[in-house]
C-alpha cells in the first residue's frame, strides 16, 4: 500500500481539481449549468487568477488524487495593534466517494490548519455540511456566538 501525501497540487493538477468538483455537483444530486469542458477550463482559469487568496490543497495515494480542499484568504480591516491582519475560510473539502469514512477529510483540513498558522490567520472559519461537523469538531473548530451570517436571497451559485 502506497502511503498518503497531502501538498499543494502542481498546474498539471489542476484540471483533476476541476474534475472532482464537477463528480460533487452530480453527487448532490444537482445538473450543472455548463459542459463539462467549458466547466474544467473556467475552473483551471479561476484557479490561476485566484492563486493568491485561494490556497488548495489534495490528498495523493502515489499519483492518485483521492481528494481536495481550500483555504480563502480573507484581507482583515487593520488595526493600531495590527496593521496586516487575514482570516482565512475552509472551502471546497472533497473526498473521493471510495475513500470517506477513512480519515482523509481530517488529513486535508490539518493541512490547511497548518497553512494558516504559517500564513499568520487570525483564525479560520468553515461552513460545513451536517454530516461533516464532526470531522471539524476534531480538527479544533467549535461553533461561536458571535460567528453570524445573513442569507443573501437568490444568490449566484
Amino acid at each position: 500500500m502506497e502511503s498518503l501525501t497531502v501538498r499543494p497540487p502542481e498546474e498539471e493538477e489542476i484540471p483533476a481539481l476541476a474534475e472532482l468538483r464537477w463528480q460533487w455537483i452530480l453527487e448532490k444530486g444537482a445538473s450543472p449549468s455548463t459542459g463539462r469542458d467549458e466547466f474544467v477550463s473556467a475552473f483551471a482559469r479561476w484557479a490561476r487568477e485566484n492563486r493568491s487568496s485561494h490556497r488548495p490543497v489534495i490528498l495523493l495515494r502515489g499519483r492518485e488524487i483521492l481528494g481536495m480542499a481550500w483555504l480563502a484568504l480573507v484581507p482583515r480591516v487593520p488595526t493600531p495593534l495590527a496593521v496586516e491582519r487575514s482570516s482565512g475560510d475552509v472551502q471546497g473539502v472533497y473526498v473521493v466517494a471510495h475513500e470517506r469514512g477513512r480519515g482523509h477529510g481530517g488529513r486535508l483540513i490539518a493541512a490547511l490548519l497548518r497553512l494558516a498558522e504559517d500564513l499568520g490567520l487570525e483564525r479560520v472559519t468553515v461552513h460545513s455540511s451536517e454530516r461533516a461537523v464532526p470531522v471539524y469538531e476534531r480538527s479544533g473548530f467549535t461553533a461561536s456566538p458571535r460567528l453570524l451570517q445573513a442569507g443573501i436571497p437568490n444568490p449566484a451559485r
